[in-house]
């Protein structure tokens, strides 16, 4: 009797039967994640040139329209018809400051963003400055990531609400009206 399950169990150690199968096991699962992250990458890079575009656009807009002076709003629906993000008349954030050429002031590390799991708060400084200012305008846009707990989405900084962020800076000097 020991000797008949003995020789079954190396005949059954010997078999190669299902050899694939383990390979498809451990490499299935690292091929999908790889092809989740590759997507998220893509839609991310996508909405990130978006917004350098839009951004850029604008910009370019208000530097040659000197005489105009465009709100906040007609300069958000100006970033917005590039379809930066979903939703993005809520989902955006502008802030313009006004910044010295000659004496530099670092400007403040965090970005003002919206959160949906928040109240949505007023802007907190919005001027286009004078004649010859260094105007600086800052951008956040909020996006649900595509696959909130896949391997890279779940390494961004996410507010309360599951959104991630992308920023965007640009600069202008206003020129004489």
């Amino acid at each position: 009797m020991k000797q008949r399950i003995t020789q079954k169990l190396r005949n059954f150690r010997l078999k190669e039967d299902g050899n694939a199968a383990v390979e498809f096991v451990i490499m299935a699962p690292l091929l999908l994640i790889l092809m989740l992250a590759s997507v998220e990458i893509g839609m991310m890079t996508i909405r990130n040139s978006l917004l350098e575009r839009a951004m850029d656009d604008t910009v370019r807009w208000v530097r040659l329209n000197t005489g105009a002076a465009p709100t906040h709003a007609e300069l958000k629906t100006m970033i917005c018809e590039y379809n930066v993000v979903p939703d993005c008349e809520t989902n955006l954030q502008l802030e313009m400051l006004v910044r010295d050429l000659r004496s530099w002031e670092v400007l403040p590390a965090s970005y003002t963003c919206t959160d949906r799991a928040e109240e949505i708060l007023p802007m907190s400084e919005f001027s286009l400055g004078e004649d010859n200012e260094l105007v600086v305008l800052r951008a956040c846009a909020k996006f649900e990531p595509l696959f909130p707990n896949a391997l890279f989405a779940s390494v961004l900084s996410k507010d309360g609400a599951g959104d991630a962020a992308l920023t965007y800076t640009t600069a202008f000097v206003q020129e004489p009206r």
